[in-house]
């Protein structure tokens, strides 16, 4: 089996995958340690018995619905190529919109900044790698995705973040000018669950009460103690979730409440700012 053999199979994935011929080209990237210009440029060069074997293996697994990024162990996010494994979440392109959004709303050279659920730590390093001035906090419950985002912090190189265990705002002192969060926002009831990479990534990380809002509640009510005055809290949520957000956020007297759209023009991001003459935050 040459190259262009193996780039043929990806007829197979037709049915299985929205990209089957980019899944085959990952993997054959992946397999060989070229780019996918390689590919084109060596159509006609074999692979070896190893390889060949290797690439039927990874296949089936994809036929089987299991996650690219599990099978090579890396996804690019932003300008950074994380690793990634099962214990977390595969970092979304539309998350890349969060973290637009946070370098919009946050102009100063220096700013302290926490991010709630890093899993992999995408966001909390992409902020850290564009803005080097800031300090940033990442926070996950999961020991394995703390040592996970921690890899990636050292494989990126970057000094400005610290990965820290616990369950959301638990390890964390002081105030923030910023708190980011993609927290778990899908109904348990959701039949997309069923369907997709998500059946390969821990529920845990998915999943929340009232609706998918149990989680976003909790991080907004406490957000408070942790924002500066002024301070901004930002969330990605669901599609459907943007008017249950903003009413949230509106009793717990936020101000400033305003929402945003992904890439693919749904509903996906709001954001919201703690006053800075708020009596409850003076009280506290």
């Amino acid at each position: 089996m040459n190259i262009f053999d193996a780039q043929r199979q990806a007829a197979q994935l037709a049915a299985k995958s929205d990209s089957p011929v980019a899944d085959v080209e990952l993997l054959l990237c992946y397999i060989l340690g070229c780019n996918r210009t390689f590919l084109f440029t060596h159509s006609d060069q074999r692979l070896t018995e190893a390889q060949q074997l290797q690439f039927e293996q990874l296949l089936e697994r994809r036929l089987q619905g299991e996650p690219i990024a599990h099978l090579t162990g890396t996804r690019g996010f932003w300008n950074l190529e994380l690793e990634v494994n099962a214990s977390t979440l595969i970092p979304r392109p539309d998350t890349e919109c969060l973290v637009e959004k946070a370098l919009q709303l946050i102009s100063p050279a220096t700013a302290r900044v926490l991010d709630l659920g890093t899993g992999t730590g995408a966001i909390a390093l992409s902020l850290a790698d564009e803005r080097p001035a800031w300090s940033l906090v990442a926070v996950d419950r999961i020991a394995e995705a703390v040592t996970l985002a921690e890899r990636n912090r050292q494989r990126a190189g970057l000094e400005n973040v610290t990965v820290l265990q616990g369950s959301w705002f638990e390890p964390v002192d002081g105030v923030f000018d910023l708190i980011v969060s993609n927290p778990p926002y899908i109904d348990p009831q959701d039949p997309h669950l069923m369907q997709g990479d998500v059946r390969f990534e821990p529920r845990s990380a998915l999943v929340a009460e009232e609706g998918g809002l149990a989680d976003i509640r909790y991080i907004a009510s406490q957000a408070s103690d942790f924002l500066a005055a002024g301070g901004l809290l930002l969330f990605e949520h669901g599609y459907d979730q943007t008017a249950a957000v903003q009413q949230l956020l509106l009793e717990l007297h936020y101000t400033d409440i305003e929402s945003a759209q992904d890439y693919g023009g749904n509903d996906r991001l709001t954001w919201a700012r703690w006053p800075i003459n708020s009596v409850e935050k003076e009280i506290k």
